[in-house]
């Protein structure tokens, strides 16, 4: 089976990745897969800080605003979707660089889907029930349905600790789960100090909700859109949802937005740091981050 190499450019977020991926590409004459959940949805552009024509400086970006807010994106459907776009552009000459900070999308594409096959994954079951918090079970179900149709018949999806469990059976069996992966991988993951990331994402937040987060979600829920659309369930978007339903008060959703905001990037971290082969940049200085990903990445191509 032919392999391509891929570049993933991965951490949590707020922490810098468009940044060093952009100047990468521009540098390596690389183009830009977007591997956020959210990113891939018209109209969900400010709550899913998405990449703007400023920022992507010209290079060529994929798997942003691919979809309408009221249809559904599985891992399946990102892996088919990155797997034929890493195919393209190495055919093309170009180096494929991968970004973003959903995990599971990553270790998909990466591992294929059996996970690491039954060797026991502390991560995962964690990671399935954040999926289910953050995109709903009819994800989940989804997943299921391509591993292992016979049980998603037998599964209620309406029971999440049900679906978890069969989900951990069914990506966890090596014979009817195995699925190689296409992709020679450069994992290199971006951290940066705990409290000034933290720092980072409530300043984040703020930004936001003064360039029109609150209205922007109003125009969706306007087009007829619910906490039952998966695009709604994303955070940034349910609490602000929630908010304009009458949940809670408006000081209420901020300190919800920059308290769920801040969980996520911790559960990414842990995600990033219960996979193999992982390189991880310091990004505190820029300059000597960069220098560092760009030494990784020439020291790879090379081998």
């Amino acid at each position: 089976m032919k392999k391509f190499k891929a570049v993933f450019i991965l951490g949590p977020t707020a922490v810098g990745k468009t940044f060093f991926s952009v100047k990468l590409a521009k540098d390596l004459d690389g183009e830009i897969i977007s591997s956020d959940s959210v990113q891939i949805y018209k109209g969900l552009d400010i709550g899913s800080a998405k990449v703007t024509k400023e920022e992507m400086q010209g290079v060529k970006h994929y798997a942003i605003d691919i979809l309408e807010p009221d249809e559904e994106f599985s891992v399946y459907d990102f892996v088919e979707f990155s797997k034929q776009k890493i195919a393209e552009i190495s055919e093309n000459g170009k180096l494929p660089i991968v970004v973003g900070g959903t995990g599971l999308y990553v270790k998909a594409l990466t591992l294929g889907y059996d996970f690491g096959g039954t060797k026991k994954d502390e991560n995962l079951r964690e990671n399935l029930e954040n999926l289910a918090r953050e995109k709903g079970n009819d994800a989940l179900f989804e997943i299921l349905k391509e591993k292992n149709p016979t049980m998603a018949e037998k599964t209620d999806k309406s029971n999440t600790v049900r679906l978890v469990r069969a989900l951990e059976i069914a990506l966890s069996d090596k014979e009817k789960g195995k699925n190689e992966s296409q992709i020679d991988a450069l994992l290199i993951a971006l951290n940066h100090d705990r409290e000034k990331l933290y720092a980072d994402i409530n300043r984040r937040v703020d930004v936001m909700l003064e360039n029109g987060l609150v209205q922007e979600v109003e125009g969706l829920k306007a087009r007829g859109l619910t906490k039952e659309n998966q695009s709604m369930k994303a955070i940034g978007y349910k609490e602000v949802l929630a908010y304009l339903d009458g949940e809670y008060s408006y000081e209420r959703m901020v300190e919800l937005l920059k308290q769920h905001s801040r969980n996520y990037a911790k559960r990414q971290l842990t995600f990033l740091r219960g996979m193999e082969n992982v390189h991880f940049v310091e990004v505190e200085d820029r300059e000597k981050a960069y220098e560092e990903i760009l030494s990784l990445v020439k020291d790879w191509r090379g081998k």
